[in-house]
């Protein structure tokens, strides 16, 4: 891929995030329906949205709220499931470090599981373009990802109660996992940690409060970094 100008970049990222959409929309709709439904007031699910900003993670807390699960739980399985994003910060790292610390932290805000999949194979497609190329980039994967995300929660507290159940808008949950993951599994550290979570998840599904979720997520990450450890000795 020929180097770009940063104005070039934003718009090759804005483009690249336009199919995303299609299941990001529904994503943050269903949340704003859920978090009516589970009882929190206006304030409290755009806070949410707006904090917290990472779909998974605001599910899953909301569901352990819901139960009546003590806080630490909710608050440790949130975290447990947004551990991946510091795994995408220190992988930005030789990429984006050089950047001014303003854009960190806007980068560091923005860093959802769209915007770091589609910059990072940017990233590792055309690892010479500049560090302001690749700022630009991952701004224009954020530009429409973010307000979409952030307007579908408020749409869908607004209107969640006119929604047919018929409608079916949890299909964006897996669609959107799949569709983020499934590229990603390109080396067989990323495959065994991927089968390692699968196999937990189901083996630890009687466990209370969605302990299962912090047991396969653990299992997975130390499966995956000692796969990574022998594939480098070999090396």
């Amino acid at each position: 891929m020929p180097v770009s100008s940063p104005r070039a970049a934003f718009w090759r990222g804005l483009t690249a995030a336009l199919p995303f959409l299609i299941v990001l929309g529904p994503f943050g709709l269903l949340f704003g329906v859920v978090g009516t439904e589970a009882g929190l007031d206006v304030g409290q699910v755009m806070g949410f949205t707006v904090l917290v900003i990472a779909g998974a993670s605001q599910f899953t807390a909301l569901q352990l709220m819901h139960d009546n699960a003590p806080t630490l739980i909710v608050i440790a399985s949130a975290l447990a499931v947004n551990l991946r994003m510091a795994m995408y910060s220190a992988s930005f790292v030789p990429h984006l470090g050089a950047a001014p610390i303003w854009q960190r932290a806007l980068i560091a805000y923005m860093t959802v599981d769209q915007t770091y999949a589609l910059a990072n194979g940017e990233y590792e497609a055309a690892p010479k373009q500049t560090t302001a190329e690749k700022v630009a980039f991952f701004f224009g994967t954020a530009a429409p990802t973010i307000p979409v995300w952030i307007g579908a929660s408020a749409l869908g507290i607004v209107v969640g109660e006119a929604i047919p159940p018929a409608l079916g808008l949890d299909f964006a949950v897996p669609i959107t996992f799949i569709a983020l993951i499934a590229p990603a599994l390109r080396t067989l550290a990323h495959v065994a940690a991927a089968l390692t979570s699968i196999v937990m998840a189901i083996a630890l599904s009687f466990l209370p409060w969605n302990l299962w979720l912090l047991a396969a997520g653990l299992a997975a990450m130390i499966v995956g970094a000692e796969v990574e450890r022998r594939m480098e000795a070999r090396r």
